[in-house]
């Protein structure tokens, strides 16, 4: 397993989670919620996260949270859910992510 492309973050940024600021009126949160739907499903993955995060659309989060996954692109799946929250879908990443650090801990005890 590739590591260093697991914990890679993509977008350098300096934190981990990002909180949503949902928007105010509902019928542009619907407006726009319906858009990233359209986004998503056309492949931009990216456009309709940050439609997501926008308007705080949890189940368009735990679906970009799917397709991040889908791409073992772990850290930026378990962002997603986090945000969504998705504890269901969180949860097996973080246990996967802790035994990989627990592995990365034992293998440099081992080279000390």
């Amino acid at each position: 397993m590739d590591y260093k492309r697991i914990f890679k973050n993509k977008e350098n940024e300096n934190v981990f989670i990002k909180k949503t600021i949902p928007v105010t009126g509902s019928a542009e949160k619907a407006v726009l919620n319906r858009k990233g739907n359209v986004i998503f499903n056309s492949g931009d993955f990216e456009t309709a996260r940050r439609i997501f995060m926008t308007t705080g659309y949890t189940d368009g989060l735990a679906r970009v949270g799917d397709h991040y996954s889908s791409k073992d692109q772990y850290l930026d799946a378990l962002r997603m859910y986090w945000i969504a929250p998705d504890r269901t879908k969180a949860e097996p990443i973080i246990i996967k992510l802790s035994h990989i650090i627990q592995s990365l801990i034992k293998e440099d005890q081992n080279n000390e």
